[in-house]
């Protein structure tokens, strides 16, 4: 089905930047992704994409690396809420049905996929998430006044008083050294291969769709770096990093408020692609951005994998006890 909804995707518009068949190939590989589609009147008018993992012990459906978002899209539906509702019901379970025998599925689900109960109804089940998104960004002095007065200050004090600037075109190499550092300072090492970003990050030049912002003082130190991605509704704040010796400078708020600045140039919102982290949703909301909902949506038909994870949950709350 993978060629009938790579022409679901050139079609489709508005269709989100992961969900894109260029994306799929350069996070998962062209052999590693499938989809489900759904034909009506000779055309394609639903797909739903996904990832093919086999494990030792069980097969999972579900999204590549660096992927915040997938799931089930159509072409919008015309008429009555009452109509797109039965449309989307049937659409949604055609979609669902489609996919191939798994041990388990897990997907989340774009923020616009408000209607999961045609998921429900199949025994899926599916926990809220939060992300965070300036709706619009048609006017920027209502953006500016509309963040909190710590993160205004920050972008003053980075240009004012440490003379920070910002670099709109920087380089791949000098933005992962300094999310090398972000790592390094929470003890963990970098989620991604070199390899997998910059295979990423090459077919998302190639579509002119990304741009890479680093934040220099005035001897050349990078402060802090934003990686930014976009489609024709909104652009997402996919990846970022910061020297933790020089925190204090405001330079992450001004090289964000530079990127949101961007943004508003290309597309019409812009998603900080929130975390569920407490520090990272502070971050995000004080830049006025919007908590916005979305679904994690998931199903485990192997009985096999339900005993697993139970006795895994069972033995993990004895050890924190």
């Amino acid at each position: 089905m993978q060629s009938d909804y790579r022409s679901f995707a050139r079609e489709c518009d508005g269709l989100p930047l992961f969900l894109s068949s260029w994306w799929l190939d350069a996070c998962a590989g062209p052999d590693a992704w499938d989809a489900a589609v759904v034909r009506s009147g000779g055309r394609v008018v639903a797909g739903l994409p996904f990832v093919r993992t086999v494990g030792r012990r069980s097969v999972v459906l579900g999204m590549p690396e660096l992927t915040p978002v997938l799931g089930p899209w159509f072409r919008a539906p015309d008429g009555k809420s009452g109509n797109r509702l039965a449309i989307e019901k049937d659409l949604i379970g055609e979609l669902l049905d489609g996919l191939p025998a798994c041990d388990s599925y897990s997907q989340n689900w774009h923020h616009s996929m408000t209607n999961w109960l045609p998921a429900y109804w199949r025994g899926y089940g599916q926990t809220t998430r939060y992300t965070y998104r300036i709706p619009s960004l048609a006017d920027l002095d209502a953006v500016w006044a509309g963040m909190q007065s710590n993160i205004r200050t920050d972008v003053r004090k980075a240009e004012g008083r440490f003379g920070v600037t910002v670099d709109q075109d920087a380089g791949l190499d000098e933005f992962l050294a300094l999310q090398d550092l972000t790592f390094a300072r929470q003890g963990k090492p970098s989620p991604y291969s070199r390899e997998f970003l910059c295979r990423v990050d090459a077919a998302a030049s190639s579509q002119g769709v990304r741009r890479i912002f680093v934040a220099r003082d005035p001897v050349g130190r990078p402060h802090a770096g934003v990686y930014l991605v976009w489609d024709e509704g909104a652009a997402y704040y996919l990846m970022g990093g910061g020297d933790p010796e020089l925190r204090s400078s405001g330079a992450t708020s001004l090289c964000l408020w530079k990127a949101i600045r961007f943004a508003s140039t290309v597309t019409a919102s812009f998603d900080f692609e929130g975390s569920m982290m407490e520090p990272v949703e502070r971050l995000f909301r004080a830049f006025g951005a919007e908590q916005t909902p979305y679904f994690a949506v998931s199903r485990i038909n192997s009985w096999q994998l339900r005993a697993r994870l139970a006795l895994r949950e069972i033995f993990g709350q004895g050890r924190r006890a």
